[in-house]
């Protein structure tokens, strides 16, 4: 009985889908994601959407933190500028398919001048100047009151494409999914490319890495640039969404929830985002079923349940870092080659 998959030269090792069997299981799942709509409520299409743009989110900072080793706590400050760039160029009469890309290009843009400081911090102290990027950015959202509207915040303008009008929830939906998809595909080809093997290198040993002949800063740089363009994607995504943007949608609150998904589904790997997103928003359900259900059942004691959220999420982290560091995408891939091995486990 033959046990294993096995390839007789390097094409069919570097394949992006190694069996029809996980092509199969591929398309079945875009069609269902494409079907969705069709049985799913007003509700559960809002959902969804977030989904994917937090997905798209989530590769950005995943392309930093898992696969380059640069850690930022700043990741929705600049998704903040991709949703501030694509509003103001709306308003201004852009077409929505320059908007969009511009969104991108000006988070790419800021994240590289932050980015600067990672040739010499690393670790905590990077962590630290990405704190402060953070907050410099949120300080400009709130004080640059002619262009951002301050405190107020801003009226963003629905997009059109074509025949498509993003103040559909229905549109808006698919415009997501069809971005989240190109994005997963755009990072696992980057992470295939030499500019993807150059980020892991430096992650793993950067000494090493500059010694082999690793250009260290422009590839930090570079990982930036990729990081924050993705963050302004889904930023200008989740502005449409939103339909009314403030400073606080970007909060470090939000920075380190999205740090977390990528905890949660596997730092380094490109399922991490799609893995870490999904268990995040379903607990986050199932936490919400939960406190109406508390709250409704001793309504004297409602104070006791407000930070119960907080409490379940911190506990959800502490607990994936100790018992599974690598995330789910790391448990589903050993999954897998139990049975692509069995019955022969060894």
């Amino acid at each position: 009985m033959p046990a294993g998959l096995f390839h007789e030269n390097y094409r069919n090792d570097e394949r992006i889908f190694q069996t029809c069997f996980v092509k199969a299981w591929l398309i079945a799942f875009l069609i269902a994601c494409a079907l969705f709509p069709l049985i799913g409520s007003k509700y559960m299409i809002s959902i969804m959407t977030e989904v994917g743009i937090a997905i798209i989110a989530c590769h950005g900072l995943n392309i930093l933190t898992g696969f380059t080793g640069q850690i930022s706590l700043g990741h929705a400050a600049f998704v903040g500028v991709g949703a501030y760039t694509c509003s103001i160029l709306i308003g201004q009469g852009a077409p929505f398919i320059i908007a969009l890309p511009m969104a991108g290009a000006m988070a790419a843009l800021v994240g590289m001048i932050f980015g600067i400081p990672s040739l010499r911090l690393r670790g905590l102290y990077l962590a630290i100047a990405t704190i402060a990027a953070q907050f410099i950015i949120e300080f400009t959202i709130r004080r640059w009151d002619s262009l951002t509207g301050g405190v107020e915040g801003m009226y963003v303008e629905p997009g059109t494409l074509g025949p498509f009008h993003f103040d559909n929830r229905l549109q808006l939906y698919y415009l997501t999914f069809v971005l989240a998809v190109a994005a997963t595909i755009v990072i696992k080809n980057i992470v295939r490319a030499r500019s993807g093997r150059a980020f892991v290198a430096i992650r793993d040993r950067y000494l090493a890495a500059e010694v082999i002949g690793v250009h260290v800063f422009k590839y930090r740089l570079m990982s930036f640039a990729v990081s924050s363009f993705f963050a302004g994607i889904a930023g200008a995504l989740l502005a449409q969404y939103l339909e009314v943007i403030t400073h606080e949608s970007f909060t470090i609150h939000q920075s380190i929830d999205y740090l977390a998904m990528c905890i949660i589904g596997g730092l380094g790997h490109v399922l991490g985002g799609i893995y870490g997103v999904g268990f995040w928003f379903i607990l986050e359900r199932i936490l919400e079923v939960v406190t109406t259900n508390l709250n409704t059942a001793f309504p004297d004691h409602i104070t006791w349940f407000v930070s119960i959220k907080e409490i379940v999420f911190g506990c959800v982290i502490v607990l994936f870092l100790i018992f599974e560091p690598d995330g789910l995408a790391a448990r589903w891939r050993t999954i897998r080659a139990y049975w692509k091995l069995w019955p022969f486990s060894y």
